[in-house]
């Protein structure tokens, strides 16, 4: 087989398309069509569109399917993603990334294509569940600052838990650090939240930080878990999204995730480039399998509007075919 050659991208490679909406700055003075065209050639072939065989051009480079002068959707085949998470993000914002001035305000994956994700292991009702609160606020809090030690941060977390709250997690930045090495913090931490659990009427976790290097992340969340950590927190901007939804579909592992925001800030402040907000913060961790998002609330010390929050939550819930709510 050629390259000249078609292959079958599917029975339903036409109507099952994920479809991508993009707005273009007009402050970079380059005319929407240009841009468009760009965009989805480099998202699939990354080669001249004219050189490629005529089935290629027909049926893997991205389709555009609206334009203005503004905003332009294009629709990609199921086949380019490979059906994997890394190769969809590499689709959705790999090199126009790039480029100025490209905005990603939507995207719809058909059910298809969200068929081949578990997404998250507990969701909403799972995460209720584990703290039998069917309706009431979850409590959650962090323990800080970087320079306490493992000590120092136990204590801290006896007093939450024995104050009620459900979730006790390290702050994203306690790595392995001098004062708190990873592994005596999380050891430390684990065993006084489940003695004060043991007998208290109300179920504390502990959520250690998995802020480890790429080739102990699958060791050490067992680690923790061997020790009575009950959740985990994951940095997915810093360890990756698949690293995430490696975690997630561990049946062994079978802990909540949290996942934090930290190093993804740049792919959504800037109005003019980047993707929404819920789109990060609600559908791609989702995907990725996170049954808990954190995100800056409106009010606080970062730059998140109210509308932007509510952007976020309005995606950690929509309807996504079987992939649950968080």
């Amino acid at each position: 087989m050629s390259a000249a050659d078609p292959i079958d991208l599917g029975k339903d490679a036409d109507s099952a398309r994920i479809v991508v909406t993009y707005r273009i700055d007009p402050g970079i003075g380059v005319e929407p069509q240009a841009v468009a065209e760009a965009i989805r050639t480099e998202q699939t072939i990354e080669f001249p569109f004219d050189l490629a065989p005529a089935w290629i051009q027909n049926e893997v480079v991205g389709r555009i399917e609206d334009i203005d002068q503004q905003v332009v959707r294009i629709s990609y085949p199921l086949g380019v993603t490979g059906g994997g998470l890394v190769q969809f993000l590499n689709v959705l914002w790999g090199n126009v990334s790039l480029l100025n001035g490209v905005r990603i305000i939507d995207l719809q994956l058909p059910t298809t294509f969200l068929a081949g994700f578990s997404g998250p292991r507990f969701g909403i009702s799972g995460v209720r569940s584990i703290f039998n609160a069917p309706r009431r606020p979850l409590l959650c809090t962090a323990l800080k600052p970087m320079g306490l030690s493992p000590e120092e941060l136990g204590a801290t977390a006896v007093t939450l838990a024995r104050a009620g709250f459900d979730m006790i997690k390290d702050d994203h930045g306690l790595a392995s650090q001098p004062w708190a090495p990873w592994a005596k913090r999380v050891h430390t931490i684990s065993s006084l939240v489940c003695e004060i659990d043991a007998s208290s009427d109300h179920h504390s976790v502990y959520m250690p930080a998995l802020n480890v290097p790429a080739d102990q992340l699958v060791d050490a969340a067992h680690q923790a878990k061997e020790w009575g950590a009950g959740a985990l927190l994951v940095l997915p901007g810093l360890t990756g999204f698949d690293s995430l939804r490696m975690l997630a579909e561990d049946s062994e592992l079978n802990l909540p995730i949290m996942s934090h925001p930290s190093f993804l800030g740049s792919t959504v402040v800037n109005p003019q480039q980047g993707i929404n907000h819920g789109i990060v913060f609600g559908t791609i961790m989702r995907l990725a399998g996170a049954d808990i998002s954190i995100f800056p609330n409106y009010g606080g010390r970062f730059s998140f509007s109210q509308q932007q929050c509510e952007e976020i939550a309005q995606a950690c819930v929509a309807p996504l075919s079987g992939i649950a709510p968080i």
